[in-house]
């Protein structure tokens, strides 16, 4: 079975050796929780200015759309650009809010307080008042793009703008089994996946997801041992139930993967259920991660703070960008817990993913492949950004890594 303490110790394998939080000492209860070093963690900046003697003043950030496809372009004042695709399943909806409430307000401002800006943004225009994949989607998109246009300035992936390069090539997990198959239907379809990547880890879906009932009916209690039976002990399975329980089914279910020796149980409970989360944790020995629908640094900081989790997968959209995902990564390395970031929309955020994670000392062992994005023309010169014995070599290029096609931009529209 997968302890914490061996999980723990096990993802960090060659990163940094970090004091673990476990043990009788640990702090759980709500009263008295110690958050100094957290606390202090978010103090310190992350985007790295001392790389730019000069202003970088922006002059202009603009939405574009061509077909189904949105991306931001942000310029300087001496003409450097850069470029994010944005997360086109959302960008329907969320349009608005990008233009009137989010690109203003970068607009004139220095390129080198990022930090400040992904601050800053939140009060522009009563901007809390929407907070959530609302308002964070539409700024992690312009904080990105600048990360982009920065490192090309500097002559630095985004990666080395936010941290120091820790991981060069990033092992990946396969997952999207689907819910509404039958265990068999399920098991048959990772297997197909993983072969075709050479995958060390896999992951499946159990539950319904949040309070939808689970087709077909007993579905989990099936797939939960078929997976164990399918797989060699040589490749690490994860969980996911997408917030499909309560604390009490969470735990039952939970025991049912301790059972199976399954590595790793994702977002048990709904995202705000943070009670549930902390039963939860309590209740079970196999490790608990947060799943991508948390919003809220305050609130990562309790999770992190009262030990109910012990693995942060902050989604880079969803979350806000690198920068607040980055203050995550380091909440979790202070209490001795990996981080992989949550991969959501298409386009480009594979790529995006591949960035943060290089600079993360404490990344998890297995991060997660959706496919090679097909939908934007672009050309990597360093990396194909195809798994090779289940490893993804990062770009080694400025910026993202990647030169999107110029006559594909040009095909674009302004939007105003």
């Amino acid at each position: 079975m997968t302890t914490r303490r061996g999980f723990i110790s096990s993802t960090m394998a060659g990163g940094a050796a970090l004091t673990l939080p476990f043990g009788s000492d640990r702090i759980l209860n709500d009263k008295g929780v110690d958050y100094s070093d957290l606390d202090e963690v978010l103090a310190r900046s992350v985007f790295k200015r001392e790389l730019f003697s000069d202003p970088v003043i922006i002059d202009s950030c603009d939405l574009l759309k061509y077909e189904d496809n949105y991306m931001i372009r942000v310029r300087s004042k001496e003409g450097a650009e850069g470029y994010c695709v944005c997360h086109n399943m959302r960008m329907p909806h969320l349009y608005p809010i990008q233009l009137m409430l989010v690109n203003p307000f970068f607009i004139g401002k220095d390129a080198r307080d990022l930090d400040d800006l992904i601050d800053g943004v939140f009060m522009y225009r009563n901007n809390y008042k929407y907070q959530g994949y609302t308002l964070w989607i539409p700024v992690a998109q312009v904080e990105m793009a600048i990360l982009d246009m920065m490192g090309r300035i500097a002559g630095k992936s985004m990666g080395e703008l936010i941290g120091d390069i820790h991981n060069r090539e990033i092992a990946i997990y396969r997952a999207n089994n689907g819910r509404g198959l039958s265990a068999e239907e399920s098991v048959e379809r990772i297997k197909e996946r993983q072969r075709e990547t050479q995958a060390k880890a896999v992951k499946f879906k159990i539950g319904g997801r949040r309070s939808n009932p689970e087709v077909p009916e007993g579905r989990t209690e099936r797939l939960i041992p078929l997976m164990r039976e399918s797989f060699p002990d040589d490749i690490t399975i994860y969980a996911d139930c997408n917030g499909s329980y309560d604390a009490s089914e969470a735990i039952r279910i939970g025991r049912l993967l301790e059972k199976y020796e399954i590595d790793l149980f994702e977002q048990p409970v709904p995202t705000d259920w943070y009670q549930d989360w902390k039963e939860t944790s309590e209740a079970l020995t196999i490790p608990i991660a947060s799943g991508g629908g948390e919003v809220s640094i305050r609130n990562f900081r309790w999770l992190i703070g009262t030990d109910s989790v012990q693995m942060v997968q902050q989604d880079l959209f969803y979350f806000g960008g690198m920068i607040r995902c980055m203050k995550v990564a380091r909440m979790a390395e202070a209490r001795g817990y990996p981080c992989v970031p949550h991969i959501s929309g298409t386009g480009l955020g594979y790529i995006y993913m591949m960035q943060f994670v290089s600079a993360i000392p404490n990344a998890g062992p297995f991060h997660e492949y959706k496919g090679l994005s097909t939908g934007i023309p672009f050309e990597c010169k360093t990396s194909s950004l195809k798994p090779e014995n289940g490893i993804l070599h990062l770009p080694k290029g400025i910026g993202s890594g990647v030169e999107i096609d110029p006559g594909f931009i040009k095909k674009h529209d302004q939007l105003s």
